[in-house]
């Protein structure tokens, strides 16, 4: 119910409507806090009541007619039936209820007796209340009558109508045309149906002819679908005058209407109801039909069915009325009707009167209006009578406006309003109480509020009295009434304080005060500090599956210790933490945690900190990232023999924006079911054209791609079969290669089966000599590689591969040129020479081969070295072979790592393909003194008091002559304090054992030992000792080693070892002098010449691969294995230079220096 009240014509009654505001409901309600204490007498009021038509429905067992009212005392029924009094309780057939005026009719006889419009009467001895109109309506069972019709006989071309005239029954009616079977007559521009059910045909054809046409009327609220009589329609053929016999001819004719009829019709609708105009036109060709509005644009709402016969505006407003005209044409003419629709409206309230409490003699008014058209007429009744029935001499009618003069307690009744027109009728009640009553505060007494600073508070005082009370509040027992900006008290008697502060605290009085009397109560406030939001939650993206962390923490007032809640919301809807295993969410210390992070905890989470009497809250969107939802809905398309394009829609990129899309292929011939990759699209493409390979079926699917990852690929398109067609390319990575000196071998990479492009796929090897003019040589061959033989040895030859399939040739294939198969090159170097750098250095050069002598391509040049002996011995032993490779063409290299004070020799060869050329004539060099290895032993032997003994080994390789030693020593301590250092020069390089002397007693001593040569000392070797507090007894009396026996015996011992290590050296080198098999290494057999493709760049120091030639050399009783003397003996070891020949890698000679170590170890006489 809508509260709007009157001006009226005088200022006066303005008064008296804003006296009566406070008590404007739809009925008055007393309290039943009033009621416990006062007896008060209440007008009925219509509580409940069936709608205004009641269908008896024939399934339904019963049919209640509702009618339920209110009121003080228990208000009595009454019913009137077609506007004559109407008694249930006499009709034992209806079921009543005690104090109710509902009644039940059963569905068990014959309902049509009941049939008619009901009103029900509420009356106590206040007044009366009346419902709306109740139509209690019994429908007949639809039913077609029965009749026979005649054949519909027309001509071909002819226009013809199949009348349905359904029967009358509850709408919404459905009518639909079928054969006898079931099944729809087809309908199109030619034939439709019309909103009467009527069939029309706008020309006959000769398919029309059939005798089943049956209409079916369908009632769903009754469930019932009645079949009217078939129908029988033949259409005569019609034969062309020009030539009897001829073809069927059918006149061509301009459009007229079969519905509706004339040039002009009018439709009226309710507001709100479809408008739905029709044109149904016949001629020959079928005309078309177009609509719309005079001097408007059809309605944006308006949509066109039937084949654009009928018009629909649903929903219909004021602005739809007007002019609309539909124009049916063909190419012979047009035919057009207007239609002039008017919108009418039912009425609706403007001002509806409202339930009054007035007190006695004041002035009511009772105002009533509605709109609607035709405009509503208004009916008053009081207390059900019509108001001219029931005169009263202190009221008048103004208007629309009822006046009660001086009205007293006997005025009270209630007032209908009813306004009606032909579109519906709306009833209102308005109950009119006239009575005094003193001031009656409903409020609690003794209210304690709570408030927060810097809020509102409301603070109540509900009061009932006639006439309205003046309510004040005052302050802590003042008697002054509160004042000011931040307070107001409101028409319903409630204190509001706007933007409370501390000092707003105590107590509160409510004073509410009218002509019968006073009434207060006393209410406390209390100011508490604001709730707030310290820590909010961040928005966050988050992976999907993880865990999300959202924080919050907050202040409150300390005295809601107890009360106070911090909640979290999803989307505006409160969380359930229920902490089982299955939950997901989880709060401590204010953080909700988020367990598994699925796409459904995307959304806004919002922290709520509550207490009972304020709130804060802080919101952050939580953003769930993913991988792309699979494409949708891919099609192909602009299918082409080499192309098709492919269209899909993108899945969710879920808060990650697709950056890409990969497009993959299936084919069903070679690898069913294995998806390779076609193309990549950018993420901002729905589209691509795919470039496709000839005579494949293909299959392709789509997926998304964003910073998360790959998604899922979309559902397999339809496949796709391209023609078969020839090669697109030819054979690509070609190898020309020669293994052997006298063949070529060509290999290449084939075309991958999806690049066939067609059945019977062969390859053409064309091949030519490029120095000699000749022609091309071709042989077709399946597989991928041809040896071409009998080629001479090391020519350049012109070579192309090209496709071909049953379609035809692959493109012209690129020429290459490779070479035939290489030979070992037949010349050395000469002119090398070796240039010394330093002790361990030396640079070679020499003259290079000529091209003609290399037989094959130039792989570069290999330098074999080995030692002879140290320039400190006599005797020669030929030394572990080094070598080292360089690639290119190249006349000089550096050879690093060498022994100092050595004797070396060396040769030169180059290499091809095929392997190593002859070594260059050996060339001895020298290398100059270097200093000293380390010493490999250096130990603390006799610690004592005041002396320390050192013994250690001379150097394994003194790298010249050893002309003595540097023993440093210094005193040192566990802190940073060192003593002088002091060096001791041992002058005889045999000296082995030093005793220090003179040594402070317990103190700590570093010692450090330097081998020296002519050129300088080596590097150093260190120990650290204590010495003892004091002297030992071993020392006094002289050890065990002092003593002669002891000695003897040790020497005997040195001795024997001595002559059996002598003994094995010289088995060892038996087999003649080095001479001999120097003079085999300058000519090396040529089978052991051959290399590997691989050994490109190489160092070898490997002694276990024999050289055949040399072995005759040796002694019998030397297995060839054991022969150290070869060049070939030895393996190779790669190791990487600079261009210049200049060492980059490490240089490796462990086996040398273990021989040198052994030789030296039994010649030299220990100290």
């Amino acid at each position: 119910m809508r509260s709007q009240r009157s001006l009226g014509v005088v200022a006066v009654l303005g008064l008296i409507s804003w006296f009566c505001a406070l008590y404007t409901t739809t009925a008055i309600d007393i309290p039943m806090e009033v009621l416990g204490h006062v007896n008060i007498e209440q007008l009925p009021t219509i509580t409940d009541q069936s709608p205004n038509t009641v269908i008896a429905f024939p399934f339904d067992e019963s049919f209640p007619v509702t009618c339920e009212a209110k009121g003080n005392p228990e208000p009595e029924f009454r019913w009137t039936k077609n506007g004559v009094e109407f008694d249930p309780f006499l009709d034992p057939r209806l079921m009543k209820e005690e104090n109710s005026g509902t009644f039940v009719i059963p569905n068990n006889g014959n309902l049509t007796e009941y049939q008619g419009i009901y009103r029900c009467y509420a009356s106590n001895k206040r007044g009366t209340a009346i419902s709306e109109e109740i139509e209690f309506y019994v429908p007949n069972v639809p039913k077609f009558p029965k009749e026979t019709l005649d054949p519909v006989v027309v001509e071909e071309g002819q226009a013809f109508t199949l009348q349905c005239d359904p029967p009358k029954g509850i709408p919404p009616l459905q009518i639909y045309w079928m054969t006898i079977n079931l099944q729809h007559i087809e309908q199109d521009e030619r034939v439709s149906m019309g909103l009467n059910g009527d069939l029309y045909f706008s020309h006959a054809e000769k398919k029309d002819s059939r005798r089943d046409y049956c209409c079916f009327a369908a009632f769903p609220r009754i469930r019932t679908i009645v079949q009217k009589t078939a129908m029988s329609v033949i259409v005569k053929t019609k034969k062309s005058d020009m030539s009897p016999g001829a073809a069927n001819a059918i006149l061509d004719r301009r459009p007229s209407l079969l519905t509706p009829s004339g040039v002009r019709s009018e439709t009226q609708l309710v507001k709100g109801e479809d408008l739905k105009l029709e044109c149904i036109a016949e001629g020959f060709p079928t005309p078309q039909v177009e609509w719309v509005k005079i001097g408007h644009q059809l309605p944006v709402r308006a949509k066109l069915e039937n084949h654009g016969k009928l018009l629909i505006v649903p929903t219909v407003e004021q602005e739809d009325s007007g002019k609309y005209m539909c124009k049916a044409k063909n190419p012979l003419g047009e035919t057009i009707h207007y239609f002039t629709v008017r919108v009418e409206e039912p009425p609706e309230w403007v001002f509806e009167p409202e339930s009054q409490l007035s007190m006695i003699g004041s002035e009511v008014l009772i105002k009533c209006s509605a709109s609607g058209t035709p405009q509503p007429t208004i009916t008053w009744r009081v207390n059900g009578v019509p108001l001219q029935n029931a005169p009263a001499a202190n009221r008048k009618t103004l208007d629309d406006t009822i006046i009660l003069h001086n009205a007293k307690e006997s005025d009270s009744a209630v007032y209908q309003c009813e306004a009606s027109n032909r579109h519906g009728s709306l009833l209102s009640n308005a109950n009119i109480m006239i009575m005094n009553l003193p001031p009656m505060i409903l409020t609690k007494e003794g209210e304690d509020y709570s408030a927060v600073q810097g809020n509102g508070v409301m603070m109540h005082c509900r009061v009932f009295s006639s006439p309205p009370s003046t309510i004040t509040w005052s302050r802590d027992d003042s008697s002054e009434s509160v004042e000011g900006p931040r307070l107001s008290v409101h028409d319903n008697g409630s204190l509001e304080i706007y933007s409370v502060e501390k000092d707003d605290m105590g107590q509160y009085t409510c004073l509410a005060k009218n002509t019968e009397g006073t009434s207060a109560i006393d209410a406390m406030l209390y100011v508490k500090d604001p709730t707030s939001i310290v820590v909010a939650p961040e928005d966050q993206q988050i992976l999907i599956g993880t865990t999300a962390q959202l924080s919050c923490l907050a202040e409150y007032d300390k005295s809601f210790s107890n009360d106070f809640q911090l909640l979290w919301e999803k989307d505006d809807i409160e969380l359930t933490l229920n902490y089982t295993e299955n939950s997901r969410y989880f709060v401590e210390d204010g953080t909700l945690q988020i367990i598994n992070v699925s796409h459904r905890d995307q959304g806004v989470y919002k922290c709520v900190a509550r207490t009972p009497v304020d709130r804060a809250t802080a919101s952050a969107l939580l953003m769930v990232l993913d991988v792309p939802d699979a494409p949708d809905n891919l099609v192909l398309s602009e299918h082409k023999s080499r192309s098709v394009k492919l269209k899909w829609f993108p899945g969710d990129d879920h808060n990650s924006s697709t950056t890409e899309f990969i497009i993959e292929y299936e084919e069903s011939q070679w690898e069913p079911g294995n998806w390779k990759e076609l193309l990549r699209v950018p993420g901002n493409h729905n589209s691509a054209v795919a470039q496709l390979h000839g005579h494949v079926d293909y299959c392709f699917r789509v997926s998304g791609v964003n910073a998360v990852g790959r998604g899922p690929p979309s559902e397999p398109s339809e496949r796709y079969k391209t023609s078969p067609a020839a090669p697109d390319k030819n054979p690509g990575n070609i190898k020309i290669e020669g293994h052997l000196p006298h063949e070529m071998d060509i290999n290449w990479e084939p075309l991958l089966l999806i690049e066939h492009n067609g059945p019977g796929l062969e390859y053409k090897v064309s091949y030519r000599r490029q120095d000699i003019e000749e022609d091309w040589k071709e042989h077709v061959v399946k597989r991928h590689s041809f040896v071409v033989k009998n080629t001479p040895t090391f020519v350049p030859y012109e070579i192309k591969i090209q496709a071909k399939n049953h379609q035809g040739w692959g493109p012209e294939p690129k020429i290459l040129t490779g070479y035939s198969g290489e030979d070992f090159p037949s010349a050395a170097p000469d002119d090398v020479a070796v240039e010394v750098m330093n002790s361990s250095l030396v640079k070679v050069s020499w003259m290079r081969v000529h091209k003609d002598k290399l037989h094959g391509h130039l792989g570069g040049y290999r330098i074999n070295w080995w030692r002879l002996r140290s320039l400190a011995e006599s005797k020669k032993s030929h030394g572990e072979k080094h070598t080292l490779t360089f690639p290119g063409d190249r006349n000089h290299a550096t050879i690093p790592g060498l022994t100092p004070f050595s004797e070396y020799s060396l040769i030169v060869m180059t290499f091809n393909g095929r392997g190593n050329g002859p070594g260059s004539h050996p060339v001895n060099f020298k290398t100059p003194e270097g200093v000293p290895e380390k010493n490999p032993v250096f130990r603390v032997t006799d610690v004592q008091k005041h002396t320390v003994s050192l013994v250690w080994d001379p150097p394994s390789e003194p790298n010249g002559i050893l002309t003595g030693y540097l023993l440093d020593y210094q005193f040192i301590n566990d802190t940073e304090e060192v003593g002088p250092q002091r060096t001791v020069d041992i002058s005889n390089p045999r000296t082995t054992k030093w005793i220090l002397r003179d040594l402070e007693p317990l103190s700590k001593y570093k010692f450090s030992l330097r081998s020296c040569t002519t050129v300088g000392c080596g590097p150093v070797v260190s120990e650290e000792s204590t010495t003892t507090l004091e002297t030992s007894l071993a020392s006094i009396h002289g050890g065990i080693s002092t003593q002669g026996w002891f000695i003897g015996l040790m020497s005997a011992i040195a001795l024997l070892t001595l002559i059996v290590l002598i003994a094995c050296f010289v088995n060892r080198n038996k087999g003649g002098k080095y001479s001999v098999k120097e003079k085999e290494d300058l000519h090396p057999d040529v089978e052991s010449q051959g290399m590997n493709d691989d050994t490109f760049c190489e160092f070898s120091d490997n002694d276990e691969k024999p050289l055949k030639g040399s072995q005759h050399s040796l002694s019998r009783e030397i297995k060839a294995g054991d022969s150290g003397d070869s060049l070939v003996d030895y393996g190779d070891e790669d190791a990487q230079f600079n261009e210049d020949g200049s060492f980059i890698g490490e240089y490796a000679g462990r086996k040398e220096k273990r021989v040198s170590a052994e030789i030296k170890a039994a010649t030299q006489t220990p100290a």
